[in-house]
């Protein structure tokens, strides 16, 4: 049986907890280190995680001198994530980077060739993908069940409190964040969208910051868009709905339509039925959502795709969500902010 595959994880904020649980359930991988600032977080992290000996790191270079250290998890705040992992594909380590990839699609870019140059892999964290209700729409979408595709929509109507962007003091601003609504919460619909209806050519939109102070981002936004294929989309972001409601997508064609509100089908009508149809409807989750409290999202998404991660290692395979694809979401929302900017439809390449 092959060595485990050792992850250091970069940062030991609320979203590496996800990543610390999810590689306890996978076979074939550990957690071989962390990466803190501060000792203490770091060896914090390590008792709640129960990681045993962990070794704790202050500087990423000394983690990846580490024994058995494969692969970097990077969860830093969004605009501090090119440096890490440019410092582990240069160290020949594969790289998972929580969304965003990076905040810009230069830094993106800067991120992919650094993995591709150095001949290791990277993904982008999207667990929704891996979800049975949005894996089931993404086959019946592949099987042309709509037909022609016409209208995309998603919504991502959440509420954060005014706390949330206080503390840890880079929460809301642009250096570190990258955006507001769109580039945190929404980024998932906004992977979504785009995975089930395929590129943009065309947004425009408006964004504002109505509910909460002391920030440099959005907390409300809303775009239209034309997709390469004619169909049309709409998009809705905000941390500003109060009490916050789950997060939803609808997919709609000429010959069928179908709606998943958090990770459950609650519409799926096609004008051909299949024998499979009866299962996909009764399908319920049970997962929590994120609407009102980041911190009641599970960890099953993580867990599944980071066993994929560690597949797509040992089986020297492209990851199912890799860097590339990870930059889509990053292109398109810095398009609705730019349409925001000047006012106009903007046009991507």
């Amino acid at each position: 049986m092959s060595a485990p595959i050792g992850f250091a994880i970069v940062g030991c904020g609320m979203i590496a907890r996800f990543h610390a649980r999810a590689l306890a359930e996978i076979p074939g991988a550990r957690v071989a280190a962390v990466v803190s600032r501060r000792t203490a977080s770091g060896e914090e992290f390590v008792r709640e995680m129960a990681l045993g000996d962990c070794p704790v790191f202050t500087e990423l270079s000394d983690a990846l001198n580490a024994p058995g250290v494969d692969a970097v998890i990077i969860t830093t705040p969004s605009g501090a994530h090119r440096e890490p992992a440019l410092l582990a594909a240069a160290a020949g380590k594969h790289v998972v980077v929580e969304k965003p990839l990076e905040i810009t699609e230069a830094r993106c870019d800067a991120i992919i060739e650094a993995c591709d140059r150095h001949g290791v892999k990277l993904c982008t964290i999207f667990p929704s993908r891996f979800g049975d209700a949005n894996l089931a729409l993404k086959s019946a979408v592949d099987a042309g069940r709509f037909g022609k595709l016409t209208l995309g929509e998603t919504s991502c109507k959440w509420w954060r409190s005014q706390a949330y962007y206080d503390e840890g003091g880079w929460k809301g601003t642009k250096a570190l964040d990258g955006g507001g609504a769109l580039m945190n919460q929404a980024i998932h619909n906004v992977d979504l969208l785009l995975w089930m209806m395929g590129d943009v050519t065309h947004v425009s939109g408006f964004t504002a910051t109505l509910a909460h102070e002391r920030i440099e981002v959005e907390d409300t936004a809303v775009a239209v868009l034309r997709f390469k294929s004619g169909a049309l989309g709409v998009i809705q972001a905000t941390t500003s709905v109060h009490p916050g409601y789950p997060k939803r997508i609808a997919i709609h064609g000429n010959k069928g339509s179908a709606e998943i509100e958090q990770d459950d089908i609650v519409r799926w009508d096609f004008d051909l039925h299949s024998d499979d149809d009866a299962r996909i409807r009764a399908m319920k989750s049970g997962a929590g959502g994120g609407a009102a409290d980041p911190k009641a999202i599970g960890h099953e998404g993580h867990r599944r795709q980071l066993a994929d991660f560690v597949d797509a290692i040992r089986e020297n395979r492209v990851p199912k969500v890799d860097g590339r694809e990870g930059r889509k979401s990053v292109e398109l929302i810095r398009a609705i902010y730019q349409a925001n900017e000047s006012g106009r439809v903007v046009e991507l390449g």
